[in-house]
């Protein structure tokens, strides 16, 4: 297999439902033309609205189409919506776009209680010229300790059932897990690489995006080598949301 046909770029973005903070205006122009200029094969999106009728009547240049397709448009031609907050005037979730076909996807509900609703948006992605599909994970966990460690505990439980162990893995997204628990789990147990603790020896600060104080966004791999990683924070990164965005090149061992 050629280098060119072994290589990835990815990128995991928590984007504040698409809004400014305070929710004073709507970013989704400006956010789609920075995820393009990352030019990135797979992008894991967390707070993700595929509904809401009361800022689509609020704000004149809120798209028609769903955040996620808004958002894809002709660059990113497959995608996938793991629906996980619902609530009278709409929903939001986690999202996952793809140049390469998803061939299946599953949202699996991970809440950890009635107060937060959190899912795991899990994708088989057919690269061309591989034998094995590419499995995408895309997670935002929840903001209380004993919730995270039940989501990691279903996070752990899936990729052992339905992940083999031979397969290329790529598990993103908002873990807010500033006390670096997921990493000792997931690494230790799992084999995964995060990979800001690969290449920098920690994970990346991504909190808040005008000046990053805390590690809450992660890219965890298996069956890759790290070629490199970058962080996106400040602006205009930081007038789109309050986290920075993260993404890496990878390449198939």
């Amino acid at each position: 297999m050629r280098e060119s046909n072994r290589t990835l770029h990815i990128a995991t973005y928590n984007i504040h439902k698409g809004l400014s903070f305070f929710n004073q205006r709507v970013v989704l122009h400006e956010l789609r033309d920075y995820l393009r200029s990352l030019n990135v094969d797979i992008i894991f999106l967390q707070e993700v609205i595929g509904e809401h009728t009361l800022h689509a009547s609020r704000f004149q240049d809120w798209p028609k189409d769903a955040q996620y397709e808004f958002l894809a448009d002709a660059v990113w031609s497959d995608f996938a919506y793991g629906k996980n907050a619902v609530y009278n005037h709409g929903h939001h979730g986690n999202a996952i776009l793809s140049r390469f076909p998803i061939s299946s996807w599953e949202n699996e509900d991970i809440s950890a209680h009635r107060f937060e609703s959190r899912g795991l948006l899990h994708c088989e992605l057919a690269i061309p010229g591989w034998k094995d599909a590419l499995h995408c994970i895309c997670v935002h966990l929840g903001l209380f300790k004993r919730g995270r460690y039940r989501q990691l505990e279903a996070i752990e439980r899936r990729i052992r059932q339905l992940v083999p162990p031979d397969a290329p893995l790529v598990l993103a997204g908002d873990f807010n897990d500033w006390r670096g628990v997921a990493n000792q789990a997931l690494a230790s147990r799992l084999n995964l690489v995060e990979v800001f603790q690969y290449t920098q020896g920690k994970a990346a600060r991504s909190f808040p995006s005008v000046l990053p104080l805390l590690r809450l966004d992660r890219i965890y791999i298996r069956g890759f080598q790290v070629k490199n990683a970058r962080i996106f924070h400040n602006r205009p990164w930081s007038r789109i949301s309050d986290h920075a965005a993260l993404s890496a090149q990878i390449m198939r061992k």
